[in-house]
């Protein structure tokens, strides 16, 4: 068990963890601190955008900058310290070679290219190591923090989010389509901030040939912009979506994905950066869920999935949905297009079951967040 006096320690390498959120994605966010054995913090650090130097780089440069030695000091950080050549170089070499005495750890990395291997370079330098129970809350709350990346690496999919704005009698849009806005300004914006914790967002091409959305992060401040996916089965996708007219669009990655083929319209796509890429299953229709797999394979940790009341309901009828984010209004709507279209079921025992991991207000509205029952990405 972590010796009380080190958990301020600890903690703080997570609070730096939570500081890389944002920044870090296709890696996860890693926080580290450097501290002498009675606990004053030498440097710390978190991980910057992807082929920036890691958490523990920052750590050291830090106690660089400040002018202390870290020879003998202990190294806390929140993921296991990286052992192989990918955009950086690893980092228990870099801990090594500074003449870290001990690592305390919250979680194993369970990227293959570590999963233990950083950890068994350390001890075979003389480097002492504390991982940190499983079932400690920070360590929970590390891999919690990095949900998408542990899904990606142990699940080979991405961990998906769907999004979700409804009147109090489940109504996300009026029979015309009409749904802007049932939520509130304040809800919208913290939509947004979920966008831009996500690696790519997903919609259908019903959306945006209804609505024409940008999909982009504009409510919050964010340091990047999400990728776009797009599920076209049929490639309708217009060349000037407003999904293309986004600021700092050269810096989104572009993913259509559809059934069935079309080399013109394929070639103009392609034109505007957009990657086609086609998947289809035995029915025509895009298959979703070699979709996921796709995606992780090109790196998307957490899928922000934000699209119709039809594409819903294939997610969800799929089983591929791993957690709810509703906003519900405090009003009623009558008849309308609901959250997702699937079913109708026969029994009850069919149920989707979840379970509610946090419910808050935003604004008038109310925010419901809730998991697949028992579903975890590790």
């Amino acid at each position: 068990m972590l010796e009380v006096n080190l958990l301020p320690l600890i903690q703080q390498a997570f609070e730096q963890a939570q500081l890389a959120r944002l920044l870090s994605p296709p890696n996860p966010s890693v926080g580290a601190v450097i501290a002498t054995a009675d606990g004053r913090i030498l440097g710390q650090g978190h991980t910057q955008r992807a082929g920036g130097p890691h958490a523990e780089i920052m750590a050291l440069r830090e106690a660089q900058a400040l002018g202390h030695n870290v020879i003998g000091a202990t190294a806390y950080v929140t993921l296991e310290p990286c052992s192989h050549h990918g955009r950086t170089g690893p980092c228990c070499d870099a801990l090594i070679a500074a003449g870290i005495a001990k690592v305390v750890a919250l979680a194993s990395d369970p990227n293959p290219l570590v999963a233990g291997q950083g950890f068994a370079r350390l001890q075979q330098a003389g480097v002492a190591i504390e991982l940190i129970a499983e079932d400690v809350k920070l360590a929970r709350s590390a891999r919690e923090l990095n949900l998408g990346y542990f899904s990606r690496m142990q699940r080979k999919t991405p961990w998906v989010r769907m999004k979700l704005a409804a009147s109090l009698d489940g109504t996300t849009a009026l029979e015309n389509g009409q749904s802007q806005w049932i939520t509130s300004a304040p809800a919208r914006a913290d939509g947004h901030a979920w966008r831009a914790r996500a690696c790519a967002v997903l919609t259908g091409i019903g959306t945006v040939l209804e609505d024409n959305p940008r999909l982009d992060v504009r409510l919050v401040s964010t340091p990047r912009q999400p990728h776009i996916v797009v599920i076209d089965s049929r490639l309708e996708t217009p060349i000037n979506a407003a999904l293309f007219a986004t600021e700092q669009a050269s810096a989104r990655q572009y993913f259509i994905y559809c059934a069935i083929d079309d080399a013109r319209k394929r070639s103009a796509l392609e034109a505007r950066g957009v990657s086609v890429i086609a998947l289809p299953n035995t029915n025509g229709k895009v298959d979703l869920t070699a979709v996921l797999r796709d995606l992780a394979a090109r790196e998307v940790n957490e899928l922000h999935l934000e699209a119709g009341h039809k594409l819903n309901g294939s997610f969800v009828r799929e089983g591929l949905v791993d957690e709810f984010l509703l906003y519900l209004a405090p009003q009623l709507l009558g008849p309308g297009r609901g959250m997702a279209a699937f079913g109708p079921l026969t029994s009850l025992q069919d149920a989707l079951e979840l379970e509610f991991t946090d419910t808050t207000r935003i604004g008038p509205d109310l925010r419901i967040r809730a998991r697949v029952a028992g579903r975890t990405g590790f």
